[in-house]
């Protein structure tokens, strides 16, 4: 394998642990947040169901990422390094800025920010990427339907229970549901880089003539994502956690089961979704069945903004990194 291919199988490899370093918040933060495990037993827990998913989900979401975004035809190792680039820079600031927004959008406003660099409009495949904007709305919209669902069921079900009875059962409920939504996360956004290192495997001529996921490829990305997670986005969990809206272990598991309902619907259908957006939604679904002003929906709104600036935002950076590195060539 030449080594600029390894070079950006490595860089592939640190976005997936960036990944997972940064959405590790969407996992764990209403188990946190409501005190069932304490921080470092949650990261353990979602990085074991992270790594786990590839036994779960097939690759519909790595096929979609590898040929229903860009043409692959046009893929090349410059393409892949501002792809990467542009979804990293992006996901760093956002880690820092402490705003819980998309690694999955970021890598795909990276892969359209270089191929229009490189070609134009016409080395878009648009029904992969209106399937993913599509995804961006009804993915949180039906996190908060299920979240707000699952939160009045288990009130009606609940009603003759005390409140102590109710906190007991649901703090082992959770760790069912942390578990679900990690394991949802995992078959969902470790899909997204074996896409890319699949396509630039291609792309190199390494896999013949035929496209599809190496198994070495899925087990390292895999791997990636549940270190990250392991090391955990800290900055997210309170806004996460507490800042959009305050949890019991309750909401917790109403607002992770909804949001892995979600996920396992979007994979199946092979749409890379947002495990952030999706988490989001169903928090706050589940904040609302309380009173709305529950919710922070100030804090909510700051979220939206930046996801609406992901796809653009790494685009641009995508395309600055291509168009500067084919001007020092």
């Amino acid at each position: 394998m030449p080594s600029e291919i390894i070079l950006l199988v490595a860089l592939a490899l640190f976005f997936d642990f960036v990944n997972g370093f940064h959405d590790s918040a969407n996992s764990i933060a209403t188990v946190v947040s409501t005190r069932v495990l304490s921080p470092r037993a949650a990261v353990a827990w979602a990085a074991f169901f992270n790594f786990i998913a590839f036994l779960v989900f097939p690759l519909h979401i790595a096929n979609t990422i590898g040929k229903g975004i860009i043409d692959p035809g046009i893929v090349d190792a410059r393409v892949i390094a501002a792809t990467l680039v542009g979804a990293c820079v992006w996901d760093l600031l956002t880690w820092y800025w402490g705003l819980p927004t998309s690694s999955s959008h970021a890598l795909i406003g990276g892969f359209i920010g270089a191929a229009l660099v490189k070609v134009g409009v016409s080395a878009l495949v648009w029904g992969g990427i209106m399937r993913t904007v599509v995804f961006m709305v009804v993915a949180p919209v039906l996190g908060l339907v299920l979240g707000l669902g699952l939160g009045v069921a288990v009130a009606w079900t609940c009603r003759r229970a005390t409140p102590a009875r109710v906190d007991t059962v649901f703090r082992k409920g959770q760790l069912l549901s942390a578990a679900l939504y990690s394991l949802g996360h995992g078959g969902n956004d470790a899909q997204k880089t074996m896409g890319i290192i699949a396509v630039l495997l291609f792309s190199a001529g390494l896999l013949g003539p035929q496209f599809y996921i190496p198994t070495w490829v899925v087990l390292a990305c895999q791997a990636a994502m549940g270190l990250g997670t392991l090391f955990g986005g800290w900055r997210i969990v309170k806004t996460m956690g507490q800042k959009v809206a305050k949890l019991r272990p309750v909401d917790g598991f109403c607002a992770e089961t909804g949001g892995a309902l979600t996920l396992y619907l979007a994979s199946a259908l092979g749409a890379p979704v947002s495990t952030t957006h999706t988490i989001t939604g169903a928090i706050m679904g589940v904040g609302s069945l309380r009173r709305l002003s529950a919710v922070r929906w100030g804090v909510g709104g700051e979220i939206v903004a930046a996801w609406l600036l992901t796809i653009p935002a790494s685009a641009l950076v995508s395309s600055l990194v291509y168009w500067l590195a084919k001007w020092l060539e």
